[in-house]
């Protein structure tokens, strides 16, 4: 590894191979306890090494334990100034700035002339090629490897713009830059690997991709069964690859395969059209029809032994692991300029659209979708931004950028359906609608980096690994030791052998309900958001004690009580998504976003707290949708409407 930054003003450390956490006998005997086959443990385990082998990439300070997300739950205090970030905390550069212009003006060229797809209605080559020589794909390389070195926060928000004119080439951007073959080099490749290989990603000459899904491996991803062997100065790989965007001849991809049955990343150069040795897997896909998404097998394939990416002391996992975050929030930054277009496509038909001697633009159901709809994209945009500059400052960021991709996602789709689609009523299915052409696009986000609850369960373990270590590994521990599974309180060796660890977490517990609670330095807001920042302050402090709660409960089955985990994943993570919206909202100069985003957190509210809105809120969320129709919504002005279909005005 060589890319190396300050600990104490960055996040990762790679000056040293990072140190690979001793994974303990407990958490192995802990799951056998539970239930847990050889095989399930084993695999478990491996797993959890490789997040703790990504974990110990980053400086302490900006460690899980230490993020904003999980800081917010189990300490009294949560960092607001981390929440909400006034400046980008990285200057944008003004290379990439002039980079990204250049690079909507062709995509808007090519839009007008009808040269954006292919006889495949594919991407053109003219168009990838034109965006190359713009320097579209070297935004998030760095100067000396002929980028443009975007910070991650300028990168994101870029997206949600292009977005706007074309999310399928926004979407591209982040796999080519953020999860294609980009990130793993930039960040696990030597020197003469990046000298080598990026300038061929920055240019454009060679598109990138990341392959890891197989047939049977996607969420579990021990599953792998491409293999690489070493043969003289070459690995050898034979292998099967499924669902991997931007494929196809001639492109680089990160290869996950199994090396000495360790997962490990080889930088793969594609031949320039298929052969005995390299076959595409071509089938049809509703979603991403406008990229080239295939699968793909390896047959005696050969690949340079220098281009294997060294992870330090850990492996392939922890490379994957490594890339997907920033995957994550371009999701959610292309769901705010996606969702914008939805808006755009809707005001024109609802101003058009009469019954009753009545446009439906003053209806209140249309206006309540609208201002519904901005609550979601001011929301997406909160995200956006916190993520971005928690990145660029050198978080890790695990926890939030998992949060800002499963809303995004599911804001997205839920646009698409309840607001967007039932707006329009039948024509949505028409042939050329937003809607019909790209209902699979508006939905396919949910599956994408992960899927949502899945995801969710992920972002719960990462919540609690810290508090269970220190307060519930010594009760296991101990009754390990008592070969018990379940504790006998009337039995005096088991309240005697569980009393050290007991008191130590009843100090926690007792002691965390009884001390008071600062009040938090919050920035200027308005008063309606700023009510929604202390509600989800309070609201996420007082999920510890439910989450710490539902440990209690389940113990060791905990594990597999999914539905309870996403339950209170899904909770906690509305509360942070309540949070950094209120606080992004509060602090606009635009009364349309400030608006917007006080409707969406009372919306989150409501959900939180199960309760129904009151007419007060129906009159401000109408009111806001009405206004959407007489004012321009920021980043909606330079998006062009599409027609009205079957207006019979003849």
């Amino acid at each position: 590894m060589s890319t190396v930054k300050d600990p104490e003003t960055s996040g990762v450390k790679t000056d040293e191979a990072p140190r690979v956490p001793t994974e303990t006998s407990f958490a192995a005997e802990a799951l056998k306890m539970s239930g847990k086959s050889e095989e399930e443990v084993r695999r478990m385990g491996a797993v959890d090494t490789a997040d703790d082998q990504v974990e110990e990439m980053f400086a302490k300070r900006y460690q899980t334990a230490n993020s904003p997300a999980h800081r917010a739950v189990w300490e009294a205090v949560a960092p607001v100034d981390l929440f909400g970030f006034g400046e980008p905390v990285v200057a944008p550069s003004d290379a990439a700035t002039k980079v990204m212009e250049d690079s909507l003006d062709v995509v808007r060229a090519h839009k007008r002339a009808g040269t954006l797809m292919d006889e495949n209605q594919k991407i053109s080559k003219e168009v990838l090629d034109d965006l190359g020589k713009a320097g579209y794909w070297g935004l998030l390389i760095a100067n000396e490897y002929g980028g443009s070195a975007s910070s991650f926060l300028q990168f994101a928000r870029f997206l949600t713009r292009m977005a706007t004119v074309d999310p399928t080439i926004a979407g591209l951007a982040s796999v080519h830059g953020c999860i294609g073959a980009v990130d793993p080099i930039v960040t696990f490749g030597n020197d003469e690997q990046k000298k080598r290989l990026l300038p061929l990603l920055g240019s454009g000459q060679r598109l990138s991709a990341f392959a890891l899904t197989e047939p049977g491996a996607g969420s579990d991803l021990t599953a792998l069964k491409t293999i690489a062997h070493l043969d003289g100065d070459d690995y050898v790989v034979n292998g099967e690859k499924l669902f991997i965007t931007n494929v196809t001849p001639g492109r680089m991809i990160g290869l996950v395969c199994l090396i000495e049955d360790k997962p490990a990343v080889l930088i793969v150069e594609l031949p320039e059209e298929e052969n005995e040795h390299f076959k595409l897997n071509k089938y049809g896909l509703w979603a991403l029809k406008h990229t080239h998404n295939q699968g793909f097998w390896f047959k005696d394939f050969r690949v340079p032994k220098e281009n294997l990416l060294e992870a330090g002391k850990g492996d392939g996992l922890t490379i994957a692991y490594h890339g997907l975050n920033r995957g994550r929030v371009a999701l959610c930054a292309n769901a705010a300029g996606t969702m914008r277009g939805m808006m755009v496509d809707m005001i024109p038909w609802a101003q058009f659209r009469v019954t009753y001697s009545e446009a439906i633009a003053k209806r209140e159901l249309v206006q309540r979708r609208l201002g519904e709809l901005a609550g979601l994209i001011t929301a997406c945009d909160a995200l956006t931004d916190w993520c971005g500059n928690l990145l660029d400052m050198g978080y890790r960021g695990e926890m939030e950028c998992v949060v800002a991709k499963i809303f995004g996602s599911e804001a997205q789709k839920h646009a698409a359906i309840e607001l967007h689609m039932k707006t329009h009523g039948g024509r949505s299915f028409l042939h050329g609608h937003v809607f019909g052409d790209n209902v699979h696009e508006f939905l396919a986000p949910c599956i994408y980096e992960g899927e949502g609850e899945m995801l969710g369960m992920a972002f719960f373990k990462s919540l609690v690994k810290q508090h269970g270590r220190q307060f519930f590994e010594p009760i296991g521990k101990a009754l390990q030791k008592l070969g018990v599974k379940q504790p006998n309180p009337a039995n005096p060796a088991h309240a005697w052998a569980l009393k050290g660890p007991l008191m130590e977490y009843s100090k926690w517990y007792v002691g965390s309900k009884m001390k008071s609670r600062p009040t938090p330095q919050l920035p200027k807001l308005d008063a309606a958001n700023r009510k929604h920042v202390e509600f989800a302050l309070d609201f996420l402090h007082q999920s510890a004690y439910e989450t710490s709660g539902a440990m209690r409960t389940h113990q060791l089955k905990l594990a597999d009580r999914q539905c309870r985990m996403a339950e209170i994943s899904h909770r906690i993570q509305t509360g942070i998504v309540m949070l950094c919206t209120s606080l992004y909202a509060g602090r606009s100069d635009n009364e349309l976003v400030r608006t917007a985003g006080d409707v969406a957190c009372e919306q989150m509210k409501n959900e939180l707290l199960g309760k129904r809105p009151t007419d007060a809120f129906y009159k401000k969320i109408t009111k806001l949708g009405a206004a959407l129709c007489e004012n321009e919504f920021p980043g909606t002005a330079e998006i062009e409407a599409p027609a009205i279909m079957m207006s019979y005005e003849k």
